[in-house]
């Protein structure tokens, strides 16, 4: 075979491998209105920087005439590229080729790129498209899945790993997204479920579309088990590229800094109206963020699910950090087991991966209630807690309005660690409301409503307020909300290079 026709055979291959499962299939992912693996790929990364690996492997088994059924690349598509010039390692599954199942032989490709990730410091993004084990491996594939599970779990805290849910995902297919730290499914026609429709309606008897027992918006909303929803896959190949940039590419790494044209001096005179004088009126606490962000944008995480806590990524003089603000306009942003998890759990992503904490709170107390008591609130509570005690991040804390109770000691208080709290004049820090603390301190005494108005009153003027806490130093200082910006610039410029020793240990016992 002379040279000429050796290049030819390799070109031939190659377009073999790019057509993966035929034109007729890759019509038939088109028709249900998604891309290809290929096409999700080119759009995720910078142009022309993809370097696709093992292209033409294939699978290995002979069992159910599967020798006979040999495609180039065998169902993954994985390599490595660049998201804004930064490395960053991918594999996605195409559905094109034996439905994306996982065999052992894409398996180790997945294996390959999850390793030389790690090795590498960069992030690893899975695009996930995948009806699950292949059958016709059995264990093999098992054995794969295993590999894949082991390294997510080796990978996390060191590497930011994120999966988005592009197709349908059942059995195996969704413990890799579930070990890793982000998950965005499509809207239309992404599915994840343990167990499908046809298994529950055989064991259970109960009757249930994909759609509703695991599409987009149930584990946006209903299960928290994803964290955000796009409405196809080019929407969600942007918003992958967007949420990489406020990470790190590893934990040993500062997330990058964007220059900003954004005055650091901006003031917004409507944030000093922004706090009703009315206690139980509520207000949006995004407002807050979105006014003292550079230009005003910020990229918030699982918005559909307990609302009562908003969180998400901004940046403040182009420096990423990570944002938790309790929602009055929801359930008065009170803490329950719902909001309690999703806090912790992002307060610890921003803590592996050197993203400082801004807290804003405003915040009643914990959701009383025997079905929060017999969900578990202590527990789970104690989650939050647990994490914004164990970061070492810098932490600031902004106290807008309320901060009762336990509630305010979970919400990254002083006393568990917080570097720099500071608290608008609307702030009122005490154990309980005004009116409920009357009720109990003088409930022995038969107060007339007169009365009980000027205990309320007494008790506002005493606890009810800031400077209780500032005069004992919990409060570092009351500022003007307008300056709510620039504060926060400067207690992130004075914390930049906190340094914390914490005592030797594996790890900690989180309450799970």
């Amino acid at each position: 075979m002379s040279i000429q026709e050796k290049f030819n055979q390799l070109k031939e291959r190659n377009k073999q491998a790019e057509q993966g499962g035929g034109k007729e299939r890759i019509e038939k992912q088109h028709k249900a209105g998604r891309l290809t693996a290929r096409e999700r790929v080119n759009l995720l990364l910078d142009s022309e920087t993809f370097v696709e690996m093992d292209k033409f492997v294939h699978h290995r088994t002979t069992n159910f005439n599967m020798d006979k059924y040999k495609i180039d690349g065998d169902g993954v598509v994985s390599g490595y590229g660049k998201i804004d010039g930064r490395l960053v390692y991918v594999f996605a599954q195409d559905f094109t080729v034996f439905g994306g199942t996982l065999s052992r032989a894409n398996a180790d490709k997945i294996v390959k790129v999850m390793k030389l990730a790690l090795k590498m410091g960069a992030p690893i993004i899975g695009l996930n498209d995948s009806g699950g084990a292949r059958i016709q491996e059995g264990v093999e594939s098992l054995g794969g899945y295993a590999d894949i599970f082991y390294l997510n779990t080796r990978a996390s805290g060191v590497i930011p790993q994120i999966s988005a849910v592009l197709g349908p995902c059942a059995g195996g297919a969704v413990y890799s997204p579930a070990l890793t730290d982000f998950i965005l499914m499509t809207q239309k026609n992404s599915y994840m479920f343990v167990t499908g429709p046809d298994v529950i309606k055989t064991v259970t008897h109960e009757e249930v579309t994909q759609e509703q027992l695991g599409g987009a918006m149930t584990h946006n909303q209903k299960s928290g088990v994803a964290h955000l929803m796009a409405e196809d896959d080019k929407q969600a190949m942007m918003m992958l590229r967007e949420m990489i940039g406020f990470m790190p590419s590893n934990n040993m790494e500062d997330a990058p800094v964007k220059s900003s044209m954004d005055d650091i001096h901006r003031e917004d005179q409507s944030l000093d109206t922004l706090v009703p004088d009315d206690p139980n009126k509520p207000y949006d606490i995004k407002e807050i963020i979105t006014k003292v962000a550079d230009d005003n944008n910020f990229f918030e995480i699982m918005p559909h699910y307990a609302q009562n806590i908003v969180i998400g990524f901004t940046r403040l003089s182009g420096k990423p950090v990570g944002i938790v603000a309790n929602q009055p306009q929801h359930l008065a942003g009170v803490l329950d087991i719902d909001s309690s998890m999703k806090a912790a759990r992002f307060v610890r992503f921003c803590d592996s991966f050197n993203i400082p904490l801004v807290t804003f709170e405003d915040v009643p107390g914990f959701l009383p209630g025997t079905a929060q008591e017999f969900g578990g609130i202590i527990k789970h509570g104690a989650k939050l807690l647990y994490a914004f005690s164990e970061a070492t991040v810098p932490k600031i804390t902004v106290i807008t309005r309320k901060a009762y109770g336990g509630a305010y000691d979970v919400m990254s208080s002083k006393h568990i660690g917080a570097d720099v709290n500071l608290a608008y004049p609307t702030a009122e820090i005490a154990v309980m409301g005004p009116e409920g603390a009357v009720n109990i301190l003088y409930r022995k005494q038969n107060l007339s409503e007169e009365q009980k108005k000027e205990k309320v009153e007494e008790y506002k003027e005493h606890f009810a307020s800031p400077y209780k806490a500032a005069e004992l130093g919990y409060i570092d200082e009351i500022i003007y909300p307008r300056q709510t910006r620039f504060k926060l610039i400067q207690a992130l410029d004075m914390t930049e290079n906190k340094n914390e020793d914490v005592p030797p240990k594996k790890h900690g016992n989180i309450p799970l």
